[in-house]
């Protein structure tokens, strides 16, 4: 099935998000499984269309023993340094960048 253009920025959201959590807690276990979804409300308020209320979801469960209990441990910091250093999608709409169209 094709994306729509809101789904690929959302999925670009949780890619972003999920490669910098993953990188840094894989470091300490590998994860059994790992889940991230994004979603945002779609809003037409008479002027322009946006979405609000983005929200990421990671799902993420490590092995049982201490490597993973490390993992388990660093996931939240990790998921922080993503939200508000690491990715450059969410970053980028948490500061909004200045968006140019143009004919070539």
């Amino acid at each position: 099935a094709d994306f729509t253009p809101v789904e690929l920025f959302l999925t670009s959201m949780a890619a972003c998000s999920a490669t910098d959590v993953d990188f840094i807690t894989s470091r300490l276990a590998e994860p059994v499984s790992f889940d991230v979804t994004a979603e945002g409300e779609k809003m037409r308020d008479g002027v322009e269309n946006h979405l609000g209320d983005i929200v990421v979801t990671f799902t993420v469960r490590f092995p049982d023993g201490e490597e993973g209990d490390r993992a388990r441990e660093r996931l939240p910091k990790a998921i922080a340094q993503s939200r508000d250093r690491l990715c450059t999608v969410s970053r980028t709409v948490q500061r909004g960048a200045d968006v140019q169209m143009r004919e070539g």
